[in-house]
């Protein structure tokens, strides 16, 4: 592809970016809470519409339960090959607003300033939509058509964790056939290269009570009763050591080993444990200097024992003397590919009756198995060369995320490769107050998207040609 072919794109893209924002900033103001069933119909409509307005066909799929699934489809130009289909997946749901006392800006009023546009879910995913939804226009208006069909799914239950999903994938499994995809998040790290995924990490999020009584006591009895609170938390204490290695049975069941490529790949991610502590602001050393591992190993192939969040007793100001009744806590494993998050479940409650916690109860609220794309599979090279080409900076090409999806799924159902990559930056704010995207990212995030898409056909007719 010329430099020629490359400015027409960028000038194109410069041209309808003002109503490109303008979009943006309608879709942003929509308080698409799925936490919350806020504004679902009205986002289904507004998405739909917009697909529309690009030329694009829609059907809105909602006979299998929870918020619908939106799908669209734009077919190949006289001049492209329809036998070839790049599917996007996206979400128009987004995270709860609060704290809303630490918003600079109204977070469903988009604002711009300092170059950046702020809003509740620019970065996670509705910008990343847009851009995608826009690089179609650069290509119809200057190549006169698509290189190939291109089809969305946007579904609304994302940040709930896609729990109605998988129906849908497998009833309409036809419809969403493609070659390929490209997944919803990504952007850039705190150098300035470009952050893509090929994969995500599984997660078995679970929660654990412990009840003592039937009512909170005077604490002057914790000379006799048992209490809830310290009950639940020597049974977190049986099931990651002081070393912070996680010594429940059965947990590391099944993991499938990493391959000799990915681990190569690993060993060349770049990370600066002094710009994470920064970043961070953190007060302790990196556990993986204790376990003597690699950083980047252990984010890319390690699963993880995580405490979110614990309630007990009386936390409010000043101080109450009480015995809690009941304590409670959240507990979230990210997974690797192998690891059945209904086996880790099974393993918890299992080590917990075995060390005499069977008072202790554990329920699974979110389940989804890790997913890694094949990494000799030429869509890995074909996006990591278009990127170093329009971005003209380092790209940095990952095995899989360190966060979860329900990418499992696509791959299982529809067979294909998948890349993370989007808009967003190192201090986008995803799920946090002031989340944003810069001005300049979401510009070249869309120029990216043109121009990957106007070499797909290309890079599976090489993979073809090689085999």
């Amino acid at each position: 592809m010329g430099t020629s072919d490359l400015n027409a794109i960028q000038a194109k893209t410069k041209e309808i970016l003002e109503e490109s924002f303008a979009i943006l900033e309608q879709y942003l103001q929509l308080e698409t809470v799925s936490a919350q069933s806020k504004a679902i119909p009205e986002t289904v409509a507004y998405i739909s519409s917009v697909i529309q307005d690009f030329g694009g066909e829609v059907k809105v799929l909602d006979d299998l339960g929870g918020n619908p699934v939106v799908y669209g489809f734009f077919p190949a130009g006289e001049k492209g090959d329809a036998s070839k289909t790049l599917l996007y997946y996206n979400h128009y749901d987004v995270q709860p607003a609060e704290p809303l006392e630490e918003w600079v800006t109204e977070p469903f009023s988009p604002a711009v300033y300092d170059g950046k546009l702020f809003a509740r879910g620019v970065s996670d995913n509705k910008g990343d939509t847009i851009a995608r939804l826009t690089a179609l226009k650069v290509l119809q208006e200057t190549e006169g058509g698509l290189p190939c069909n291109v089809k969305f799914l946007i579904e609304g239950e994302e940040e709930i964790g896609s729990p109605n999903l998988t129906p849908y994938l497998e009833k309409y499994a036809e419809l969403f056939e493609a070659d390929a995809c490209i997944w919803e998040f990504g952007g850039k790290d705190e150098q300035e290269r470009i952050s893509m995924v090929a994969g995500i990490k599984g997660m078995a999020y679970m929660e654990l009570t412990a009840i003592g009584a039937d009512i909170d006591m005077h604490s002057s009895v914790g000379a006799y009763v048992d209490n809830a609170a310290w009950r639940l938390v020597h049974a977190l204490a049986s099931m990651r050591n002081e070393q912070n290695e996680i010594i429940v049975e059965g947990f590391y069941d099944g993991i499938i080993p990493p391959t000799e490529l990915e681990e190569e790949v690993v060993k060349s991610l770049p990370f600066s444990g002094k710009a994470v502590q920064e970043l961070y602001g953190l007060k302790r050393p990196l556990i993986t200097n204790g376990l003597g591992q690699d950083p980047r190993y252990a984010m890319v192939f390690e699963p993880t024992m995580t405490i979110c969040g614990m309630e007990s007793g009386y936390t409010g100001e000043g101080a109450k003397t009480v015995l809690p009744k009941s304590a409670k806590v959240k507990l979230d494993c990210r997974l690797v590919p192998g690891q059945d998050p209904n086996h880790i479940l099974e393993s918890v409650e299992n080590h917990l009756k075995k060390h005499g916690f069977h008072d202790v109860s554990v329920k699974l609220i979110n389940g989804q198995k890790a997913y890694r794309s094949d990494f000799s599979h030429p869509l890995i090279s074909h996006v990591k060369n278009t990127a170093k080409e329009v971005y003209n900076r380092d790209v940095v090409l990952a095995p899989n995320s360190a966060g979860t999806g329900p990418m499992f799924d696509f791959g299982r159902v529809l067979k294909l490769p998948i890349v993370s990559t989007g808009v967003g930056w190192v201090g986008s704010k995803a799920h946090a107050p002031n989340e944003s995207i810069r001005l300049k990212d979401y510009e070249e995030g869309i120029v990216y998207m043109a121009q990957m898409l106007k070499g797909f056909p290309a890079a599976l007719e090489a993979e073809k040609l090689e085999l």
